[in-house]
């Protein structure tokens, strides 16, 4: 029995650390929610020109279009309030970069062929299968500041995992602080600088949480392995003694 909770404990530990490794690579079959064909709605706004504080400082924000995106999430970045650029530019506004795909993207794209990922503000796409890049739609991926001076919406923010899928609603805009202006495209057309959307989020939402083979796993490796770490710490102490 002991050297069996051993192997338990050393398999165990090694497969969580893969499943952790590979914890957001996306599964080859995804199950979609039907709005996530769809493209984003821009529509005009009533909305004015108003002041918010977040953090002990002072922001504009430069409400431009309605806006709502229904997209599954392919990689993402946190700004917490002590990273040095944000820091230079007293923007502690900005919660969370965020890189979505929809429409083409989530039904024909090979999209467990791509990597993806997020520099401090853009979003990157690479991969080395031809077939999977000709199948993907690069005008339907956009990167997202979002911004909110909300603790809800914050703490819902905090929670997003790669493959998510969400809703996010608020308005584009551009936003401005003692250090700097910050805008925002209006069209999903455009590409690199000045192409991501910023938008102030009035209301974000998980509609269908990532499910993957080794997101599960990792779990389950978790599990295994602290049951086994248990069973080690309680096995009764024997002492060789002559």
């Amino acid at each position: 029995m002991r050297n069996v909770t051993n192997v338990v404990i050393v398999i165990s530990f090694f497969w969580l650390l893969m499943a952790f490794w590979n914890r957001n690579d996306l599964p080859e079959s995804i199950d979609y929610v039907a709005a996530i064909a769809n493209e984003p709605q821009q529509t005009r706004t009533d909305r004015s020109s108003f002041e918010t504080e977040w953090d002990g400082v002072g922001y504009r924000v430069d409400p431009e279009y309605d806006y709502e995106l229904v997209g599954m999430i392919v990689s993402f970045r946190h700004h917490d309030d002590n990273s040095r650029m944000h820091r230079l530019a007293d923007d502690h506004l900005n919660m969370l970069d965020v890189c979505v795909v929809w429409g083409d993207n989530t039904s024909g794209a090979q999209l467990d062929k791509i990597d993806f990922w997020n520099g401090i503000f853009t979003c990157n796409v690479k991969t080395r299968d031809q077939a999977a890049w000709e199948s993907f739609d690069m005008y339907q991926l956009s990167n997202n500041h979002l911004i909110s001076d909300d603790e809800f919406i914050r703490d819902r923010v905090r929670k997003v995992k790669v493959g998510d899928q969400v809703r996010i609603r608020g308005v584009l805009a551009s936003y401005e602080s003692p250090g700097g202006l910050r805008g925002t495209s209006t069209t999903r057309l455009d590409t690199g600088d000045g192409a991501c959307e910023t938008i102030y989020v009035d209301h974000f939402e998980i509609l269908q949480p990532a499910r993957s083979f080794w997101r599960i796993s990792m779990y389950a490796a978790l599990v295994t392995f602290l049951a086994g770490l248990l069973l080690f710490f309680r096995r009764p102490f024997k002492s060789h003694l002559d």
